[in-house]
């Protein structure tokens, strides 16, 4: 499978809500759910990598976990390096410490039950904390563990299984998702739905399931469908970033609107419609190329700079930082 401009454009459309929600922009509330359309990008892309070689009886694990690592490793680690480096001159001592305990986790790709634990996601002084954000990449890396062991499973039992397999198990994390993020009344389960693999993995097994689809060649050959349904997937993204807000139950079923709407522009903006032509712009492309970098660069930035400014940041320092965020970021995807 060619590689997809589009799916570059989605990740720009993913990345720059997030940024802006972590600098409480109010008009961005949403945007925390750039993380839900990164999930679905990341299953339909690491399903396509894994199943395709084991398709073709080339899949191996340990060249698999190596290009995972040569991807993700460094550029997460100078980052870790910077933040530490700056948080020891600037952050008082019990922040510090606080710091440090997530600098281990993070650092074991395991943030995602720290963060649990320790205070949440939506509660009071996480803007301050440097290393909030890899709580994703704790979800993600926990997630590339355990899908290619059960990918090669699977498939060696029979091949016909690993569609409705992985639906079933799909379809299980979001019924448990929604149960105890939106309907359960304790704090420490709906923390934990937001934080952990078991009730995150639908978002990334959604992209999974519309790897099956798209390999089997499911496909709307109407252009004018293709536009109507890669549009919606675009208007589900844009209302869930600037109508959700932090009470809005996440995940849960809620979170099938950015999802789905991030699954229609996967599976339909192909070349000749609205949402390809958008997505492929190149000021787009680019972000999309260094979404990573900029993701993995942004929440240091803006909370070591809320540290160092001794209060909350406004707009002329918000313009400030994300611009050097994104420069960093491309030095980072350049260079690192």
């Amino acid at each position: 499978m060619k590689h997809r401009l589009e799916i570059d454009g989605l990740r720009a459309v993913a990345v720059i809500p997030v940024i802006l929600f972590h600098a409480n922009i109010d008009l961005f509330q949403g945007g925390f759910v750039g993380v839900d359309i990164f999930f679905v990008i990341s299953g339909f892309l690491i399903t396509r990598i894994i199943l395709s070689e084991i398709y073709q009886s080339s899949f191996s694990i340990i060249h698999f976990y190596e290009r995972r690592a040569r991807r993700i490793l460094p550029a997460f680690f100078v980052v870790l390096i910077f933040s530490t480096f700056f948080a020891w001159f600037l952050l008082p001592p019990i922040e510090f410490k606080d710091y440090g305990q997530s600098l281990f986790f993070a650092s074991f790709f395991s943030s995602n039950i720290f963060f649990w634990i320790e205070s949440g996601y939506f509660g009071v002084g996480t803007d301050l904390k440097p290393l909030i954000h890899t709580w994703s990449l704790g979800v993600e890396e926990q997630f590339y563990i355990f899908f290619p062991l059960l990918a090669i499973l699977i498939y060696a039992i029979h091949k016909k299984l690993v569609f409705p397999i992985i639906f079933l198990l799909f379809f299980i994390s979001l019924y448990l998702s929604h149960i105890y993020s939106a309907l359960s009344s304790d704090i420490f389960f709906k923390e934990g739905a937001f934080f952990l693999l078991p009730t995150r993995a639908w978002e990334l097994l959604l992209g999974s399931t519309l790897f099956l689809i798209y390999n089997n060649a499911f496909i709307v050959s109407n252009n004018s469908v293709n536009n109507a349904l890669s549009f919606f997937g675009l208007v589900l993204i844009f209302y869930s970033i600037f109508f959700f807000s932090k009470h809005t139950p996440s995940p849960s079923l809620f979170s099938l609107i950015p999802t789905v709407g991030a699954a229609f522009v996967i599976i339909f903006s192909l070349k000749g419609t609205i949402t390809h032509f958008f997505l492929t712009q190149k000021p787009i492309i680019v972000i999309g190329l260094i979404s990573y970098s900029a993701y993995l660069w942004h929440q240091p930035l803006m909370a070591l700079s809320r540290y160092y400014f001794i209060s909350d940041l406004d707009a002329l320092k918000i313009i400030f930082i994300v611009l050097i965020t994104f420069l960093v970021a491309y030095l980072s995807w350049r260079f690192i």
